[in-house]
């Protein structure tokens, strides 16, 4: 029984708070794994992008799980997301990746497709073609959207400024914005203007990719409040993002950890937990992947 609890979108449509994230789950024997425990666990968001390359088998996974009349699952049980990649930034490219992506899945319909950067790969950050193509790219995904073929539309990496700019000229206010939140990376600004414009927060990188769960990076207050709670430190950030209203979409490759994140809903961080949690992004700010300049 699939007990995640859900988000309602600002179009109406629900979308799982805690799904799979696929980035670097390329070898297709890894990503079936990876995606058969993941759903026989009661996931049913799998967040995936053009350029992580794995598309096509998940889509194939989802689509064999679908045909087993045993399980008893329907495609509008999957709740699944794909991303438009810098190279492809631009009207006519961003409709065909779309259409490409969509094959490749081999399904009539995603449930959700951002623009995962707001640049285009190989022009200079000063560039004004940067701004002219996103806004080419957004147009074709409101059309694509309009004719069914996308529940919801989004972006992804988008700083304080991408977004009020797009805010200024979209006809479809955006869903979702995904970027990178963690208890060492609060977008405050961000957050608030998401808010403001009920576009659902989704956060990526929510174990700093990895390292704050390995022994890389260790935070003494993280553990303490994970012993505190007789929880994993990954359960701890997993349930900040939870309870300040984010989607969660950890990624793993083991079956354990992939049970284990579920457990999220299991507990209640305190409100001194969350202050405490929060408190560590105002004194050391930490950024493990895009960097944030706001370029572009």
């Amino acid at each position: 029984m699939n007990s995640i609890p859900k988000f309602v979108l600002n179009n109406g449509i629900t979308i799982p708070s805690l799904g799979l994230g696929t980035y670097r789950i390329i070898d297709p024997e890894t990503v079936e794994f990876v995606i058969k425990n993941a759903i026989s666990s009661g996931y049913r968001l799998i967040d995936s992008a053009i350029g992580y390359r794995n598309e096509e088998t998940i889509g194939k996974v989802i689509n064999e799980l679908i045909k087993d009349t045993s399980l008893n699952l329907k495609r509008e049980d999957f709740f699944i997301t794909s991303k438009l990649p810098p190279k492809d930034q631009g009207y006519e490219n961003c409709r065909q990746a779309f259409l490409s992506s969509l094959q490749r899945f081999n399904m009539d319909y995603l449930d959700l497709f951002l623009i995962h950067w707001p640049g285009t790969q190989k022009l200079k950050p000063s560039d004004p073609k940067h701004a002219i193509n996103r806004k080419a790219s957004y147009k074709a995904l409101e059309e694509l959207y309009t004719s069914g073929k996308i529940r919801a539309i989004g972006v992804s990496n988008y700083t304080h400024r991408h977004l009020t700019d797009l805010l200024s000229y979209c006809t479809i206010i955006p869903a979702v914005l995904q970027v990178e939140l963690h208890p060492l990376y609060y977008q405050k600004e961000l957050i608030d203007l998401c808010k403001e414009y009920k576009i659902q927060v989704q956060a990526y990188s929510s174990l700093g990719e990895g390292k704050l769960v390995n022994g890389e990076i260790e935070i003494p207050v993280i553990k303490d409040i994970a012993k505190k709670n007789n929880v994993s430190v990954a359960q701890i950030l997993l349930r900040w993002g939870y309870q300040h209203g984010f989607i969660v979409i950890p990624k793993s490759v083991k079956a354990e950890r992939i049970k284990e994140n579920l457990n999220i809903f299991n507990f209640e961080l305190s409100n001194e937990d969350m202050e405490a949690l929060d408190s560590l992004g105002k004194s050391q700010t930490t950024k493990f992947c895009w960097d944030p300049t706001d370029i572009y």
